[in-house]
Formats: C-alpha cells, sequence, structure tokens
C-alpha cells in the first residue's frame, strides 16, 4: 500500500524523524524522543504536523442549519470567528466521528456564513460521503480547504509568546476556541498571504492550530523550529492528548459507542427544538441512562496497560482497556476503560490483566492532567 506524505516529509527526513503508517499516511511517531518531545509541550512548546486530518469548507445557503441535521450539539451556539467540538450521529445514536466546526467570517454577508470543519484523517472518506448525502441535496457545496496545504499545530504554554514573534495582530485577543485569518509579517516570503489559526488542541495545553498554504507552511515549520520549538511525533500527541482524557477515534468512540457512555454528554443538547440524526435514539438513552461508562484509571505499579487489556472485579472480566499508557507527567500507569455503570464511580477499585496477571487499578476523576 503507497502511504500518503504530507508537505513536510522531506523535512522530517532531515531532522532524522522515525515514521509510521497512520490512517493511510506516512508520518512521523517521534524525533528525538517522546518523553522528551511530551514534556517540552508541558513546559515550552511543540510542533505537530496535523495535515493528514481533513478540512473541507461548506457553502451555500445557510449551511449552519443544514449542518444542524447531523450533529446533536446546537449549532446557534457559535458566531462568526467561534468554533465548538462536537460529533456526528447515526440514527442509533452511536458516533461516526468527532469534529471541529468553525464558522467563518465574511464581511461581504449579514448571516449565512461559510463553515469549516476539522474531521479525523481515518474517517475522511465516510465522513465526506455521510455529510454529502445528507447536504448536497440542499445545495451545500463541499470543498477541500487544504487543498495540499499544511495543518500545524503549536501547542504549550509558550505558544502564544512564541506565535506573537511571527505577526502583529495581537493573538491575545483570540480566545480559546476562536479563530481569524491574519498575516505572517516576519517570515522571509509570502508574508502578504493570510492564514486560518484557531486557539484549539489536543494536548491539554493552550496552543493554536494553523492551516497554511503548502509553500508558507514549509517555512513557518523551520521559522519555528528556529525559535526553539520541538518537532513533535505522534508518539507524544497520544501521550498528551491521554492525560487530558481526550478521546480518540476507534478506541474510545465509534459508531456502536454513544456520546452519553463515551462522557461525552455535554455534546448533547435535547433542550434545543432542532432535529437532528439519533435523536429519538438519544433521548431514549438520556432517561434510560447507560450501562456502562468510560472512566479513567490509575494502575498500581510500573506495568503499562494497553488498548484491549482487560478490566475484572471480583474475579470476573467487566470491561477493556481502550488506551494506557506511562504517563511522563504524573510518572504513573493511566488508562481509559469502558466499565459497567456501577463499578465507575470515582474511587472504585478494580484490576487490570496486563502480561497475564492482575494489577490494582483506582477509578479516577478525570482529566487526569490539567494544565497550570
Amino acid at each position: 500500500m503507497t502511504l500518503t506524505k504530507t508537505p513536510l516529509f522531506e523535512l522530517y527526513r532531515d531532522i532524522g524523524a522515525r515514521m509510521v503508517a497512520f490512517a493511510g499516511w506516512e508520518m512521523p511517531i517521534q524525533f528525538k524522543g517522546l518523553i522528551h518531545e511530551h514534556n517540552s509541550v508541558r513546559e515550552q512548546a511543540g510542533l505537530f504536523d496535523i495535515s493528514h486530518m481533513g478540512v473541507f469548507r461548506l457553502s451555500g445557503d445557510n449551511p449552519k442549519s443544514k449542518l444542524q441535521r447531523l450533529v446533536p450539539s446546537n449549532l446557534n451556539q457559535i458566531g462568526p470567528g467561534e468554533a465548538c467540538y462536537t460529533v456526528l450521529t447515526n440514527e442509533n445514536g452511536g458516533i461516526i466521528d468527532d469534529l471541529i466546526i468553525y464558522e467563518l467570517y465574511d464581511k461581504n454577508k449579514d448571516q449565512a456564513h461559510d463553515l469549516l470543519i476539522v474531521i479525523n484523517a481515518a474517517c475522511i472518506q465516510k465522513d465526506i460521503q455521510w455529510i454529502s448525502k445528507y447536504l448536497l441535496p440542499e445545495g451545500i457545496s463541499i470543498l477541500d480547504e487544504k487543498d495540499n496545504g499544511i495543518l500545524l499545530a503549536l501547542q504549550g504554554p509558550k505558544s502564544l509568546e512564541i506565535m506573537q514573534k511571527l505577526t502583529s495582530t495581537p493573538l491575545k485577543t483570540i480566545p480559546r476556541f476562536s479563530h481569524r485569518h491574519i498575516k505572517l509579517d516576519s517570515l522571509k516570503k509570502n508574508h502578504q498571504e493570510t492564514v486560518f489559526i484557531s486557539a484549539t488542541g489536543y494536548t491539554g495545553e493552550d496552543g493554536f492550530e494553523i492551516l497554511l498554504k503548502r509553500d508558507t507552511g514549509r517555512e513557518l515549520w523551520m521559522r519555528l523550529l528556529d525559535e526553539g520549538v520541538t518537532p513533535c511525533g505522534l508518539g507524544a500527541r497520544d501521550t498528551l492528548r491521554l492525560e487530558a482524557a481526550m478521546n480518540l477515534y476507534g478506541q474510545e468512540m465509534n459508531a456502536e459507542t454513544n456520546p452519553f457512555e463515551a462522557g461525552l454528554g455535554w455534546l448533547v443538547h435535547l433542550e434545543m427544538p432542532q432535529q437532528f440524526i439519533g435523536r429519538h435514539a438519544l433521548e431514549q438513552k438520556s432517561i434510560e441512562g447507560t450501562k456502562r461508562r468510560l472512566v479513567g484509571l490509575k494502575v498500581q505499579g510500573r506495568a503499562i496497560p494497553r488498548n484491549g487489556h482487560q478490566v475484572f472485579n471480583g474475579g470476573s472480566t467487566v470491561g477493556t482497556i481502550t488506551s494506557g499508557t506511562w504517563s511522563p507527567t504524573l510518572k504513573e500507569p493511566i488508562a481509559l476503560a469502558y466499565v459497567p455503570t456501577d463499578l465507575g464511580k470515582v474511587g472504585s477499585s478494580l484490576e487490570i490483566k496486563i502480561r497475564n496477571e492482575l494489577y490494582p487499578a483506582k477509578v479516577v476523576k478525570k482529566p487526569f492532567y490539567r494544565k497550570r
């Protein structure tokens, strides 16, 4: 199978990145080491290439009201320059994918602004087929906004300070889950190009995600490394998001998982009058409750829980680990797992089977880590 390469591939190779196959792409899993990269994001700043993600523009007659049919979150909560995290749901209330929706600002429009959606790399084809099925007949066009460009994530407590060096736009005016189009004034080339920047991320730290054309993105990558930012791979991205208890599609979520059991009930706005696919099923689940829930676990000892490891209670299998790692920040093993609702209370004692041995674990409050 031929893997797709991002426009930064050659620059990875120049600095010795270790590459892996991921969702049909050849991506860096680490550069100088996972722990170093993880700690750089927690303490200073790290840079991720996330160009494998899908970025699409929805245009036409009021795309927000049309997209509302596909998501359980009230999209009227956002306006131009703002964004929200939500999920696509099927008829049974299962999660097709999670995504971020941005409402763009167009000074030539009084209303019905275009939307930008960012979706998972492994789900691009099925997501676009699903969205097209419902929106194309409604006159909404779906365009590839990335178009062979570059999507970067600059994350960490020093992200604002570092990024501010490159633009005259005051970045403090961009609240979390907001976005702007800005000019990067101090780049050697393409300094007149307007780029999309959002105050979003997947690490539990403050930071920015930046969408740029190919050449500008390559230049920004090199400039940020010159500023001392640490290049980071998928390995650190996973440990960071797990410490922040952020779900990963395909592990914590899938089409058989509903938002309530996945800890995403806050995304389901049943109080809004609008209809959406899966509403009836989710109304029923909100009344009946869930038989299982996603919980955070801390494991005693140094054995590391991994996806697929079984969770035990009283000698019986009661659940499965969805994600697990050694936490570089907390310096202890942590995991997310689905367990029966009555065993998911904070403080409950469970066991995890790792290499044919049972290790004590305790249910803890999520997230495992909160930024300082």
